[in-house]
């Protein structure tokens, strides 16, 4: 009895340690999102200032943002990058589920090849090709357009396709033997039937295929080049940044900073269950 009620004391004792510590790294993470969420509603204009907490509170940063268009033009650029990420989105998750459902179900000699060499190349930062990307998009005359961006982002994004593919393996090939025998093609099995029970994989591919041109600089800054008006966000807000620019935009560039993360804080907080069943599910089996 006093062995059980000492193992109890030691296990309450460390769930109190447990969340002291995630409630420090919660606040250390979540300090750095309040203190720009507090810089973008700041008055006082310039890029330093020797207090934390602002001495005054506005909300022309972010109406100046949209209205002052003389040298950033913010809605343009925000529109861009939605529009890039909604495409890219779309076919980038056709192609990793497609290619996944294909790996999981189908029998090919190419197919444990083609997997080696997909798992070789993951493990090559994607920003080693840029510069032979860049070139083949000049070449082709699509340099500093968003049809190019596109091309980049939805690509190579079959080369993804693990996690979904361990997600679909855990499903019952069952269904699939019984949909042939009543005369269904391969397709139609894929989206009457996999699909559907595949909700959480779906919606898991969805974020990461929208996460990557929302948030990309790198290639963006390579293809884009000068060209203003085809500027993605990350770009547009790097600019602000600049000497020339930064006394006078630092604060906007906080505000476009928070507009920014709304669109994929909110959906993420909406999706989040099936995000962590989809990585849980495609964990499963390789």
């Amino acid at each position: 009895m006093k062995k059980t009620r000492s193992m109890s004391r030691h296990k309450k004792r460390m769930n109190v340690y447990s969340y002291i510590v995630l409630i420090v790294l919660s606040i250390i993470w979540l300090l750095p999102v309040f203190w720009v969420v507090l810089t973008s509603l700041r008055k006082e204009s310039g890029a330093y200032t020797a207090y934390f907490m602002p001495k005054g509170y506005t909300f022309d940063n972010y109406i100046r943002l949209f209205t002052e268009t003389d040298q950033f033009h913010f809605a343009r650029w925000f529109g861009n990058t939605l529009f890039v990420a909604v495409i890219s989105c779309i076919i980038s998750t056709f192609f990793v589920l497609s290619v996944s459902y294909v790996m999981s179900r189908m029998r090919f000699k190419a197919r444990k090849p083609m997997m080696n060499v997909a798992m070789i190349l993951g493990m090559f930062p994607s920003f080693m090709s840029m510069i032979a990307v860049y070139y083949i998009l000049k070449g082709i005359g699509i340099t500093q357009s968003l049809i190019a961006l596109i091309l980049v982002y939805s690509g190579g994004s079959g080369l993804g396709f693990f996690i979904a593919k361990g997600f679909f393996d855990t499903l019952p090939k069952g269904l699939d033997e019984a949909a042939y025998l009543d005369g269904a093609t391969k397709f139609q099995i894929f989206r009457k039937i996999t699909l559907p029970l595949s909700k959480p994989i779906v919606v898991y591919t969805v974020l990461t295929s929208f996460m990557g041109p929302w948030m990309d600089f790198i290639f963006a800054s390579v293809i884009m080049g000068d060209n203003y008006d085809n500027y993605t966000v990350a770009l547009g807000l790097f600019k602000m940044l600049e000497r020339e620019f930064i006394n006078d935009y630092y604060t906007r560039f906080a505000a476009g900073c928070v507009l920014v993360s709304i669109p994929i804080a909110a959906v993420f907080i909406s999706m989040q269950k099936y995000y962590v069943e989809g990585i849980a599910g495609g964990a499963v089996k390789g």
